[in-house]
């Protein structure tokens, strides 16, 4: 009883206001769908680590430092960025780049909706943080969970817990965020262009080939990115070799499934309210919103631009697929353009960027920890 006493007393404000934080990551992930295999792991920890003297992270209680089982998760499967190469592995087996192979001059416009990043940068950078933290707060705008942890954790970023929130919140947000902006910079006649699929047949062998030829690319360009890509093209050629099924529906469901489960509850455990609840949180999380809405931005632009001169023009929607939120992003544009037109099918092509996007995003990381690391 005492002992009950005793934590209620040790309860601090903060981390009561950390306990609704986490109800409301639990919320939107049931209530609202919304990025539930890591929102509700997160928020759930979120509660758990906020617990006062709480036994899952270290703390040092009555002179006695005690190890916390999250943080030894987090040193094994984070600190030495383990469980986002583990889960790439997964994401490259549910990839299909068949779409992005048959035209590939998509590849164009997920570069393009790289420009969020380099844009948060600055803009970050400006607004005081030191390099370090203000490249691992850009990422955010790669618009992918692991290449958000990876760099973050690989530059020793302190806001990693706040930058893992915001970048998987945003994309859960895609649906909402893009839509209006792409209306905002984009005409009705623009957005009811009208696109033919006239891509080639794509070969098993130049499937098998892809994985390949795109991580030696990668590896002489982004040095950094091996790992990244590495593992997501490794993931891929399992998929497409054709010999490999049984390794590739593991990968796709049990091997991503189970990473993606302790991901979100060991990155929860720098979700303490000391280091959470400051100014640079709020920050960041207006910072991620301006790396989506560039993102968005810096690939529509670029197919608008390439309109000026195509003969067969593209519908610029498409280049907002380029944010690498796969498949999400692809199918927010196929929805506004069924809005605009409803023969215009665009999913095809919004795929095809969208998958580029991914790739796209990766080296974007790569590049960034080339450049800062």
């Amino acid at each position: 009883m005492a002992d009950l006493f005793g934590n209620v007393l040790n309860l601090q404000w903060q981390q009561v206001v950390m306990w609704l934080i986490g109800g409301l990551l639990i919320y939107l992930a049931i209530a609202k769908d919304m990025e539930p295999t890591l929102l509700l792991p997160i928020g759930f920890g979120t509660i758990l680590v906020n617990l006062p003297q709480s036994g899952a992270v270290t703390q040092i209680i009555d002179g006695i430092e005690e190890t916390g089982v999250l943080d030894v998760l987090f040193d094994s499967g984070i600190s030495n960025e383990l469980f986002p190469l583990l889960l790439f592995v997964g994401i490259g087996a549910m990839i299909d780049f068949t779409p992005l192979l048959s035209n590939p001059k998509l590849m164009i416009f997920g570069a393009a909706a790289q420009f969020g990043i380099f844009f948060t940068l600055i803009m970050a950078s400006l607004l005081g943080f030191d390099i370090a933290d203000a490249a691992s707060i850009a990422i955010i705008g790669a618009a992918d969970g692991p290449t958000s942890i990876f760099v973050a954790n690989y530059l020793n970023s302190q806001y990693v817990g706040p930058i893992i929130v915001v970048a998987y919140s945003y994309m859960a947000l895609v649906p909402i965020i893009q839509p209006p902006v792409i209306r905002l910079i984009t005409t009705q006649k623009e957005r009811r262009v009208r696109m033919k699929y006239a891509g080639r047949e794509v070969t098993k062998t130049t499937k098998i080939l892809f994985p390949i030829i795109i991580t030696i690319i990668a590896g002489l360009v982004a040095p950094r990115s091996v790992a990244l890509i590495g593992f997501l093209m490794f993931g891929n050629l399992i998929r497409e070799c054709g010999v490999l099924d049984s390794l590739s529906d593991t990968a796709q469901k049990v091997l991503a499934n189970l990473i993606t489960l302790f991901l979100g509850i060991t990155v929860a455990s720098k979700m303490q309210a000391e280091a959470f609840l400051n100014k640079e949180t709020l920050m960041i999380l207006g910072l991620g919103l301006v790396a989506f809405i560039f993102d968005t931005v810096g690939g529509v632009l670029v197919a608008k631009i390439y309109n000026l001169f195509a003969k067969d023009k593209i519908n610029p929607m498409i280049g907002a697929a380029g944010i690498s939120a796969f498949p999400m992003s692809a199918r927010v544009i196929h929805k506004m353009g069924l809005e605009e037109d409803p023969q215009n099918f665009l999913l095809m092509h919004a795929a095809g960027v969208n998958v580029s996007g991914q790739i796209a995003s990766v080296i974007a990381g790569g590049l960034i920890l080339t450049l800062f690391a």
